[in-house]
């Protein structure tokens, strides 16, 4: 495991405890931090510093119950770290029950993440 890795394995630790301003000590002050997803998904799109970080861990909390969030592969080169990993959960808009397979792109700068990118199955939270 190298450096870049470890950093993000702590960021998960973090995740998986509730613990936000655990995260942001783990990510620059300025990040370009987005999930890629449609605009109805309030926490989709671009945020750049740790107001709208937290920002995006608050409207992911308001709008999704996670039963299961399972980071299982982590493959790294140079300064980028990507996870592939599966989750399970229930969109409280909705009602519905989902599970996606998602990737996660991180670049980590001096022990910062400086750059995140997520991508799940929106089309399974969102069924026709």
């Amino acid at each position: 495991m190298g450096a870049a890795t470890a950093v993000v394995q702590t960021v998960y630790a973090a995740f998986g405890k509730g613990d936000v301003p655990g995260i942001l000590a783990h990510c620059a002050p300025q990040v370009d931090w987005e999930l890629v997803g449609p605009a109805k998904l309030g926490y989709a799109g671009k945020r750049r510093d740790h107001a709208g970080i937290t920002d995006f861990f608050t409207k992911v909390g308001q709008l999704d119950d996670i039963h299961a969030f399972e980071p299982r592969e982590f493959i790294e080169e140079g300064d980028k770290v990507v996870v592939l990993g599966w989750e399970s959960t229930t969109a409280r808009d909705t009602g519905k029950e989902f599970a996606s397979e998602w990737a996660h792109v991180f670049t980590v700068t001096n022990g910062k993440v400086t750059r995140w990118r997520g991508f799940f199955d929106t089309a399974a939270r969102y069924p026709n």
